[in-house]
């Protein structure tokens, strides 16, 4: 069975507007056969990283802060897909931030140039083989992805892991006053969440369906 592991960064948490999006995405995901495990970052106790090196130098892959990092990272290395879920923000909310920080103990501190870049992998104990963006934002575009999706990438290339995909809906505020449409984007969600599993990967078709605009730019910015 495939195991799923949702770190959700949204601090509104279940009433989140971003929620309303990863709930069909689950369901589907569910439907296809694998577990889901959900984790609110908010009600979780996660220090800032400290900076020292200590996973990486003097006991490799071992955090030395004892809070609730300490229980997530046994379930984070038996995952094989994690779904960072998280609104935009200047760029992510603080809880966030400091989870990717701690996540540095997973990583392997043997490093390689791939593609021109310098990058690690995942400690062989780390099932993780694919990662997942859901992401909502007020603002119209969906360029104000950009750095959050960046983000997700970036770690993805750094633990020489596939990053799939982004389920991103911008100006989310406007999905819930078209229920049609609404009904269509949450549809996809659960389509897409099934395909991940049955097919491991993601229809551009899908993923334009989430993200389709719900209003014009113009109208966008007179209403706001």
């Amino acid at each position: 069975m495939t195991n799923v592991i949702v770190l959700n960064g949204c601090l509104r948490m279940e009433k989140s507007d971003t929620e309303k999006l990863l709930a069909p995405f689950l369901e589907g995901i569910k439907q296809a056969g694998a577990s889901v495990e959900t984790f609110y970052i908010k009600r979780l106790t996660i220090t800032p990283c400290a900076g020292d090196l200590h996973c990486w130098i003097k006991n490799q892959g071992v955090c030395h802060i004892a809070d609730d990092m300490q229980m997530l990272y046994p379930k984070l290395r038996a995952a094989d897909i994690v779904v960072f879920t998280t609104p935009v923000y200047i760029p992510l909310p603080g809880e966030m931030q400091n989870l990717f920080n701690r996540l540095m103990p997973l990583i392997d501190p043997v490093l390689k140039e791939r593609n021109g870049r310098t990058r690690a992998r995942f400690h062989p104990n780390v099932k993780i083989k694919k990662t997942v963006l859901v992401s909502s934002s007020g603002w119209w575009e969906k360029g104000n992805f950009g750095t959050v999706q960046r983000i997700v990438k970036e770690f993805a290339a750094d633990a020489s892991i596939e990053f799939t995909g982004a389920l991103l809906r911008p100006h989310v505020d406007y999905l819930f006053k078209n229920d049609k449409k609404a009904k269509e984007i949450y549809t996809a969600a659960k389509k897409f969440g099934i395909q991940l599993i049955k097919e491991g990967k993601m229809s551009k078709r899908l993923l334009d369906i989430i993200s389709q605009p719900l209003v014009s730019h113009t109208g966008f910015i007179k209403k706001n």
